[in-house]
């Protein structure tokens, strides 16, 4: 059976905007049907960004997700950055869509098959950007309370510092806050701990009645 319009017009249109990309089999053959698969949409191409697409419009794609999760290690801006990509392949799918829509087809089944594929991209991208996420959160969660830890425990040697009238520095003892941090955080805990005895003055009855107040970091 010879393809239909839509099919060959699709097919052409998308691998002249793909030609330049190739995901690197090992094999002649290999490399010939990846080419075929790979490049014929973009959605699985190794550079995320089309020749026929707007790089300024892709990298202020990538900036609007490195200010939205702040990445503060090389793992975290990897994951960043492979969630920007899956993002930008995903906004792909839906003008391919009206590509094929809008192409004239006696074929009617053709077209079917064809936004069927992209439907299977779209789910197999939407599965990879949940896990990216779900991989990004975890980091940043642990990074978070680590944080948090180590802040109060600074606070606390400020204050014994402080107590004792000798110069400290969080340097001193392998802090990378800024001595300003630190004192921020000190002063928060403070206004916590005086929060937390109000609380039981007034009330009378709580967490905080016959025990000791466990201070929680504040992020």
């Amino acid at each position: 059976m010879q393809p239909s319009a839509t099919v060959s017009v699709y097919r052409a249109t998308i691998n002249r905007a793909n030609a330049q990309h190739s995901t690197g089999p090992r094999t002649e053959a290999g490399k010939h049907r990846s080419s075929q698969n790979a490049l014929r949409h973009g959605l699985t191409a190794q550079t995320a960004v089309l020749p026929s697409e707007d790089l300024a419009a892709y990298e202020q794609h990538c900036r609007q997700f490195r200010d939205e999760y702040k990445p503060a290690t090389p793992t975290e801006t990897q994951l960043v950055r492979e969630l920007a990509d899956t993002s930008w392949r995903l906004n792909r799918i839906p003008l391919l869509e009206t590509e094929i829509l809008t192409q004239s087809t006696d074929s009617p089944q053709s077209t079917i098959e064809a936004l069927a594929q992209l439907g299977l991209h779209s789910s197999r991208l939407s599965r990879q950007f949940q896990k990216t996420l779900d991989q990004l959160r975890a980091i940043q969660s642990e990074r978070h309370r680590q944080e948090g830890r180590d802040l109060r425990d600074a606070a606390a040697l400020l204050e014994l510092h402080k107590h004792k009238g000798i110069p400290w520095s969080p340097s001193d003892h392998g802090f990378v806050f800024s001595t300003e941090q630190v004192e921020q955080h000190a002063e928060r805990l403070a206004r916590q701990n005086e929060a937390g005895h109000i609380e039981y003055a007034r009330f009378g009855s709580g967490k905080f009645h016959g025990e000791t107040i466990h201070l929680r970091s504040v992020q």
